[in-house]
């Protein structure tokens, strides 16, 4: 039987376990020009013993930055910045991939170049509110449509990305296709209204999205490049009229590509809910069979349906993301059924120290 404390091969890499931590944005990049810093080294360096560590969501330009302190990966600074995360993790013996992210209209003018307004696959407006560049909350404001002639530029912008992931050390690479940033707006027809080669059909939704992808793969090749996935899910005004036909046919493209794995959310996720749903993953229900890849889940699995999961074969690996935050090291606390660290949710954004780099491990706690 297969368990969660078993080596797994994905793609190019083996890895010692299938506790993964998942792409956590936490707002911790305070250097001007959104530099990583060596807290943040410490941060990961304290969660080596994931299987894989996906880094925190990282924009490829200034174009695809949405909220204050996040990192990048377009500049030389900030591949110096992630240099210092890389080579402490990998002496710490972990892995390490970077999400490559572009948010596109969950963005405002005080994030853009030259104040311009975000931009989306359509000028629709999401509801809610927007951290400006001064943490301010303030009503998100219409993008502006991307023009077709501009896409092959969005593009570019993730394979620059990806090249600098690989010049910054990184072990390969997430493309961000979920939760709502500009790939997913892309794909669903809830937010895509466009009436060219990237709107309409669902071929047409994918496009983008799958162009990035073999960009990407063009600069890693296929082992080292994963792809996350929000089927069903509402976040950041997502809606989409045929999920099942629309992710399927995307998971059956990603795997003719052969990527690594694919990342995909359960519905249950909610960064408001400590609610588990523990019954069979709605995603891999529906989706699971049309990937032949590595199958990894993420969304409200805890210490009874994460091993579960992975023994029954729903899933290959379980991605977790506050569980992670509380406890860096949390497969060891899995394997051995020990007690876990709450977490403080009012630190998961921004700030220093508290609630990043002060829980305690097991043989330091009080």
């Amino acid at each position: 039987m297969t368990t969660l404390f078993d080596p797994l091969v994905v793609g190019d890499i083996t890895v010692p376990n299938r506790v993964f931590m998942a792409p956590l944005t936490r707002m911790r990049s305070t250097q001007p020009g959104n530099i990583p810093n060596a807290m943040m080294a410490q941060y990961y360096v304290q969660r080596a013993s994931a299987g894989l560590i996906i880094l925190e969501a990282t924009q490829v330009s200034q174009q695809g930055q949405g909220y204050p302190s996040t990192p990048g990966i377009h500049s030389d600074a900030q591949v110096e910045g992630w240099k210092i995360v890389t080579d402490a993790v990998h002496k710490a013996g972990g892995r390490m991939f970077l999400q490559l992210w572009h948010v596109g209209r969950i963005s405002h003018t005080s994030h853009q170049p030259d104040g311009g307004l975000p931009v989306a696959p359509s000028a629709i407006a999401p509801d809610g509110k927007v951290f400006t560049a001064d943490w301010k909350q303030v009503p998100y404001e219409t993008p502006r449509a991307l023009e077709t002639s501009e896409l092959p530029g969005i593009v570019e912008q993730f394979r620059k990305g990806a090249e600098n992931a690989k010049a910054a050390g990184f072990d390969g690479v997430e493309v961000h296709g979920a939760n709502g940033y500009l790939l997913d707006q892309f794909l669903q027809d809830g937010v895509n209204k466009r009436h060219d080669n990237y709107g309409g059909s669902i071929e047409n939704r994918a496009r983008l999205l799958l162009e990035v992808v073999d960009a990407v793969v063009g600069v890693w090749g296929r082992g080292r490049v994963g792809v996350r996935l929000s089927p069903y899910a509402s976040f950041n005004g997502m809606s989409e009229s045929d999920p099942k036909a629309l992710f399927t046919y995307v998971l059956k493209e990603l795997s003719k590509r052969g990527i690594a794995y694919a990342h995909v959310i359960e519905p249950r996720a909610s960064g408001a809910s400590d609610s588990v749903n523990v019954d069979v993953p709605v995603a891999f229900d529906e989706l699971r069979g049309v990937f032949s890849g590595v199958y990894l889940s993420a969304g409200g699995y805890n210490v009874q349906n994460a091993p579960e999961a992975v023994e029954q074969g729903y899933v290959d690996a379980v991605a977790f993301g506050r569980l992670f935050i509380a406890n860096p090291d949390l497969p060891k606390r899995l394997q051995l059924h020990a007690g876990l660290n709450p977490y403080d949710r009012s630190s998961f954004y921004g700030g220093t120290e508290k609630g990043y780099i002060d829980y305690p491990f097991m043989d330091k706690a009080a």
